[in-house]
């Protein structure tokens, strides 16, 4: 069992952070790889660089809905905090896809699928889900497809 090259580096960056001695950005660190940890433990695999990417995408996705309570009730101490952890896990992410680049893909799909309406919306997002994951917000990705197809 061989660690994947992203947890390496998410490990090494908890290091740096110790000898920084950054507490916030040691904190997110460690609960990426306790979340990545996790996973290896109820699943009993070692995840692959394609697999943590879903798992810091996850948390970022978590940090976002909860931005959104927050800011809902007024919590601006709670919105900065959630807002640097986001900051932190996106320094492991791929880039994110520009707007032209998802377009793209989103077209490249509706033709490669021959789509013709909303019935065909799971064949669309399956083909274009592997090549997005961690680089852009699958929700927004949803709703250019629904706007596609309607």
């Amino acid at each position: 069992m061989s660690e994947s090259p992203l947890k390496q580096q998410i490990t090494e960056a908890m290091k740096d952070a110790m000898r920084a001695k950054d507490k916030a950005r040691l904190g997110t660190i460690r609960l990426a790889l306790a979340e990545i940890k996790r996973v290896e433990v109820d699943e009993r695999i070692d995840p692959d660089n394609t697999r943590i990417t879903s798992i810091l995408d996850k948390m970022v996705k978590q940090r976002r809905e909860s931005i959104k309570q927050f800011e809902t009730a007024g919590r601006d101490e709670l919105v900065a905090q959630e807002q640097f952890e986001i900051e932190v896990l996106q320094e492991f992410l791929p880039q994110a896809l520009s707007d032209e680049e998802l377009d793209a893909i989103i077209s490249k799909a509706l033709s490669d699928s021959g789509a013709q309406g909303m019935q065909d919306m799971g064949k669309v997002m399956g083909l274009i889900k592997p090549q997005v994951a961690g680089r852009a917000d699958m929700g927004a990705v949803s709703g250019k497809i629904k706007a596609a197809l309607s």
